[in-house]
């Protein structure tokens, strides 16, 4: 979750000189072909069969395809701690999908945090007047990369029972890096060619790779298998907390009061989301 949040100030660095398809792209290539190396070395990409292969796609295009359409250029338009906030309620909408595919109940708690959740993310993007302080745009393009989160992890699920983390990482970044190679050459190409070398951007892009695409995946992909879907995804919840402190230190990101609250408010209802009550059963008397 610390690698994911700094990604959301990195990303900040990479739109310094280069657009968000190029640096998505040269992410996922650069995570994509080093997994495929190292993976190949220790011998850990095992072979992906042939009726998995449709749902290794799905999940590649739900993310990192879908995910960093939303998320990249949702960035554009909202401040990173905005945009944290947004994505830190896929743990809210976990639930839900589990309860759509695999019949899993939702509790009482689990929709009373769903809507504290709402009313903390509508604190963070509108004012005491409603209106947007944020973006409208930017505030549904996360939401894009929100359902895509949530789709990623349902068919994550099934996978990773099947297959160890090295061979999903590794598919899943070059699958995505294929998904968006034709739309970077069509809207970004011209405009990287003719983009002077910056090495801050590129050193943004170099650990957005390395750290946000490799190492946070396999992390959260271990997690999954051995902690569950929901319990996995709780920690998702910390995220907005350490892009506010990250954003405030490296890119001078302010927080208004009314915005603090919003983010105590969305942390708080994604907690009660997630608390199972269990109730103690007397035992009867002899």
């Amino acid at each position: 979750m610390i690698f994911w949040s700094f990604s959301f100030v990195w990303i900040k660095f990479a739109y310094i000189a280069y657009g968000p398809l190029t640096t998505v792209l040269f992410r996922l290539v650069l995570s994509g072909g080093t997994m495929l190396v190292v993976t190949k070395i220790i011998r850990k990409l095992q072979t992906v069969s042939r009726k998995d292969l449709p749902l290794f796609i799905l999940m590649a295009f739900f993310e990192p395809f879908m995910y960093f359409m939303g998320e990249s250029y949702g960035l554009k338009y909202v401040s990173s701690t905005v945009a944290s906030v947004i994505v830190a309620t896929i743990p809210l909408f976990s639930p839900i999908a589990a309860w759509y595919f695999y019949k899993e109940k939702l509790s009482r708690t689990n929709v009373t945090g769903l809507f504290i959740t709402f009313l903390g993310v509508s604190l963070v993007v509108l004012d005491n007047s409603f209106n947007f302080t944020a973006s409208p745009l930017g505030v549904s393009l996360e939401f894009v990369a929100v359902f895509a989160a949530v789709g990623y992890s349902a068919v994550l699920r099934g996978l990773s029972h099947k297959y160890n983390t090295f061979t999903i990482i590794t598919y899943q970044n070059l699958i995505g890096a294929i998904l968006f190679f034709p739309f970077w050459l069509t809207f970004e190409f011209n405009d990287f060619i003719v983009t002077p070398f910056h090495p801050q951007a590129f050193a943004a892009i170099v650990k957005l790779a390395i750290f946000a695409s490799t190492l946070a995946f396999m992390l959260f992909t271990y997690s999954v298998r051995n902690l569950g879907l929901n319990r996995a995804n709780t920690f998702i919840n910390v995220i907005p907390v350490f892009v506010a402190i990250f954003a405030f230190l490296l890119l001078g990101d302010q927080l208004n009061f009314h915005q603090m609250v919003g983010i105590a408010v969305v942390i708080s209802g994604l907690f009660l989301a997630q608390i199972k009550i269990r109730v103690a059963i007397k035992p009867e008397p002899n």
